[in-house]
């Protein structure tokens, strides 16, 4: 186990856990998910279907409100920094499947936030700054977090939503690295489809910690309705433009 996984690992409880780099992953991605609630509706008829008309129609209503905004956030990016206008990056998703989702860039290019981080305190503690979003991070540009805070960086994701990689409404999606940090509320995680917002995101994001993070998905899981969805959804225009937690 690695020095930061271990720091991080100290906040949750792994009672009864082997957490051996990658291991723990593997297998609960190989698992058929048996520890799920017998009461979920994740497997339901509305899930599988209904959201996903309703992701498919919301997600081409936000790619059409999306175009100009985008076109300048584009803009902003190409003149204030060098580097790719998009940042894209291997997320897990539903079962455990891996998928590419794209951002717009709002870090410096790798060779010059390497510099930044070995200048600073931090000694490169990259998956610290992922669980701990109240923490600076030197790699973030101006305009990257001007992007953050009004999470207007994660606009792109609405393809994914419409290729079925993601939902509107879901636990937002993690690296690899992230998962077994879920500890034993992991295959809550795994077996619902991603989200381009969620109960974190609209109970203070950033401002609280992962554990509560991991219960507040699983949380969403055990107690899944297009009500619950639909609600979420309605939180999360004000808790965009308030800026709750947006780091």
């Amino acid at each position: 186990m690695g020095k930061l996984e271990a720091q991080v690992q100290s906040e949750y409880d792994y009672a009864g856990v082997t957490f051996e780099g990658n291991a723990f992953v593997s297998e609960a991605r190989s698992s058929q998910l048996p520890l799920l609630s017998t009461g979920t509706h994740i497997h339901s008829w509305r899930y599988l279907h209904i959201k996903r008309w309703i992701d498919i129609a919301g997600s081409l209503l936000m790619i059409a409100l999306s175009i100009i905004p985008g076109v300048i956030i584009a803009a902003a990016i190409a003149l204030t920094s060098e580097g790719p206008i998009f940042y894209r990056e291997m997320r897990i998703g539903r079962g455990g499947r891996p998928f590419r989702i794209w951002k717009f860039r709002s870090m410096c290019q790798k060779a010059e936030w390497r510099e930044v981080v070995k200048a600073g305190p931090s000694s490169g503690n990259f998956l610290h700054w992922r669980v701990h979003k109240n923490l600076r991070d030197p790699r973030i540009t101006a305009v990257g977090g001007f992007l953050r805070r009004w999470s207007l960086d994660e606009l792109p994701q609405v393809m994914n939503v419409l290729r079925g990689e993601m939902s509107l409404i879901g636990p937002r999606p993690v690296i690899d690295a992230e998962v077994p940090l879920y500890g034993h509320l992991q295959h809550f995680y795994l077996a619902a489809t991603p989200g381009l917002s969620g109960l974190w995101q609209v109970s203070g994001r950033s401002n609280i910690s992962f554990a509560a993070r991991a219960d507040l998905d699983a949380h969403y899981v055990r107690n899944w309705s297009l009500r619950s969805d639909f609600g979420i959804l309605l939180r999360t225009i004000p808790a965009v433009l308030g800026r709750v937690g947006a780091r």
